[in-house]
């Protein structure tokens, strides 16, 4: 990962708006996060990953995801924790929206890199 000043140059993210079907689905729904972020916290290359209910929209989730790049993007679909969060989540929602986005510029914490001289 390239870094400048140990702020991060480069990155790769995702707003997935999610609809569950009804109360109970978006409480099992959250429930299902909950478990998949106790892995997600120990992956190195995702930076951010954040759950959003929108104002007004009980049944909504929004996602905000950003990776180191895309690679890290990539190990994170890997993770057997991402695979069942991706296998049970159908049950729960009526639809499912996903943007890619790449990283133009921004404010962000910095990450500690090492770099080689």
């Amino acid at each position: 990962m390239t870094t400048q000043g140990g702020a991060v140059k480069s990155g790769y993210a995702l707003n997935v708006r999610f609809t569950t079907r009804d109360a109970d689905a978006a409480q099992r729904f959250d429930a299902l996060v909950a478990r998949t972020l106790e892995g997600i916290r120990n992956e190195p290359g995702t930076l951010v990953y954040v759950v959003h209910e929108p104002e007004n929209e009980p049944l909504v989730r929004v996602f905000y995801e950003l990776y180191a790049d895309y690679e890290a993007f990539q190990a994170h679909e890997e993770q057997e924790h991402t695979k069942r969060m991706l296998a049970e989540r159908g049950q729960y929602l009526a639809s499912t929206e996903v943007e890619f986005m790449t990283e133009l510029t921004g404010k962000r914490p910095a990450t500690k890199t090492t770099e080689a001289p």
